[in-house]
């Protein structure tokens, strides 16, 4: 067994526990495997002068020259033929460019698999009672390889599900936008007994919360359901509100109290679920760690200091993901939460906003721009 999959199979009650050294030998293991049998990425490395055998310790990581999520976005970075991968998903673009691509195989399913049993478990997710779904995403089509559409279906089945409704439907004439809908099935809903699960976009979750409490529309859910988001607020940063607020206004309009509202972060190029805890800190998983690079030299800063996310993982074989940069601003906080969890966790400020984003991974002399997933 890779070390890697060893890794992924820690007991669920260490999943917030830091074992470095098990993390820096299934890093170092990854990064070999991808030198070995990714051209590209050995090129890369190459280019950049990085050799994976220069790996002697857990401080070593920080080394691995992290691959801008842009960068993903016009390079194939596939390490197998195709014939070997299970899924095929994209990053959440809304058009069919500028996207990035990533395949998972049968080993990369089978870790993902003992994480979200972990995570689902840890947080007390998982349900045999039924479940009516609404998801402020996509509904499923057989044309769309968005990894937050597969991720949203996914969610469907931790619980029996009595229906699913979709806030982004497919019609003949495409995707279309319909909360109108959603409005009317939350109401129905509200007058049952079966608790409702929500997943899916934080903007839309707000867009419909805001259209009902201006209707004067305020409902109860059953007891125990869960509002839960992921994915960002994506082109509508600017509608953000704050995560107070928000939780206000789940309440005042669906009855629902801010314990039960739950925050996934997570992202194609880093298939790793980060869950919120009960103060809803973003608690960085044993399986991953989180680097937190200065905005103009890369370098890593201290926690409680502010800086660009550099997210890694050796879960991935079938892409070199393991030491990704985005393009959103963070910070790492070390302080000990009431929660509990041992790791520190992570907060998201947001996009950049920066317009030249200087990147090791995709050459000392290369400018990238940020752009939204």
């Amino acid at each position: 067994m890779s070390k890697a999959s060893v890794l992924f199979r820690t007991r669920k009650k260490n999943l917030y526990r830091m074992n470095d050294e098990a993390f820096f030998l299934a890093m170092k293991e990854n990064c070999l495997f991808h030198y070995k049998h990714n051209a590209q990425y050995k090129k890369l490395l190459d280019n950049l002068g990085f050799n994976p055998s220069e790996l002697s310790s857990y401080e070593d990581l920080d080394k691995i020259p992290p691959i801008p999520t842009l960068y993903l976005k016009h390079h194939n970075m596939l390490s197998f033929p195709k014939h070997h991968y299970l899924i095929k998903a994209t990053s959440s673009g809304t058009t069919g460019k500028n996207v990035s691509k990533v395949g998972l195989t049968l080993s990369d399913i089978y870790r993902g698999w003992k994480m979200i049993d972990s995570v689902f478990t840890h947080h007390r997710l998982w349900s045999i009672k039924f479940h009516r779904y609404i998801i402020f995403g996509y509904q499923p089509h057989r044309g769309n390889n968005r990894a937050i559409a597969k991720t949203a279906h996914g969610f469907t089945f931790i619980t029996p599900a009595l229906s699913k409704d979709y806030a982004i439907r497919w019609t003949k004439n495409g995707y279309q936008v319909d909360l109108d809908n959603l409005e009317k099935k939350l109401i129905k809903f509200s007058k049952g007994k079966t608790p409702v699960r929500t997943l899916g976009f934080p903007a839309y979750t707000y867009f419909l919360l805001q259209q009902m409490k201006e209707k004067g529309i305020k409902i109860k859910l059953p007891k125990g359901s869960i509002i839960s988001t992921g994915g960002g607020w994506k082109s509508f940063y600017k509608e953000k509100v704050d995560k107070k607020d928000f939780y206000g206004l789940v309440e005042e309009v669906l009855g629902v109290d801010e314990q039960h509202v739950v925050e996934f972060f997570g992202a194609a190029e880093h298939p790793i679920l980060y869950t919120d805890c009960r103060y809803h800190h973003f608690h960085v998983p044993t399986y991953a760690r989180v680097i937190i690079r200065d905005i103009e030299t890369l370098k890593p800063v201290k926690p409680g200091e502010v800086g660009l996310i550099n997210l890694l993982s050796p879960m991935s074989k079938g892409t070199p993901l393991l030491s990704i940069m985005t393009d959103d601003l963070g910070v790492l906080h070390a302080e000990k939460c009431p929660c509990g969890a041992q790791s520190m966790y992570l907060e998201i400020l947001g996009r950049s906003g920066v317009e030249d984003i200087k990147t090791c991974a995709a050459g000392a002399e290369q400018l990238l721009k940020g752009q939204s997933i």
